[in-house]
């Protein structure tokens, strides 16, 4: 029997569809303070749908874009946590370009031409050391673009 979508899930359950072990989505409750299961009698955790959605943007943030914890964090401090939520269906298999994440398509792009959570991940060099030769390019051209933005602004 299917549970219905709005149904509660335990952590086994989620653990199971976000293909994560149990001890990762505890480790994620003390690293982001957003992730709030009910817990009932014993400790025991059940997550609702918006919880089921922000973990699954935060997994793709961090297994499909390569952002450390540290990076997730500090894009839920500067874009906030319906920013982070918009991750939650984007398929892992399919090529989705780093710096067009979905919420700036749907806003107006002049008010979203740089992205601040990508700014933090160029300034870890061990994410800059796995782009190839080709996004490298793509990073000196969004600087000297940004640089051209600060000047017209």
């Amino acid at each position: 029997m299917k549970k219905s979508s709005d149904a509660l899930r335990t952590i086994s359950e989620v653990a199971t569809d976000l293909d994560i072990p149990k001890h990762v989505l505890r480790f994620w409750e003390s690293k982001f303070t957003q992730i709030r299961p009910m817990k009932r009698g014993g400790g025991r955790r059940y997550y609702r749908p918006a919880d089921i959605e922000l973990l699954k943007a935060i997994r793709h943030l961090l297994y499909g874009e390569g952002f450390t914890i540290r990076g997730v964090q500090q894009i839920f401090k500067r874009e906030g946590i319906d920013y982070v939520k918009s991750f939650a269906n984007v398929n892992g298999d399919e090529a989705t370009p780093l710096l067009t994440p979905k919420t700036v398509e749907k806003e107006n792009p002049a008010e979203k031409i740089t992205n601040s959570h990508i700014k933090v991940a160029l300034k870890k060099d061990s994410f800059t050391k796995k782009l190839d030769p080709k996004q490298k390019v793509l990073v000196s051209i969004l600087d000297e673009v940004e640089e051209c933005r600060k000047i017209l602004a």
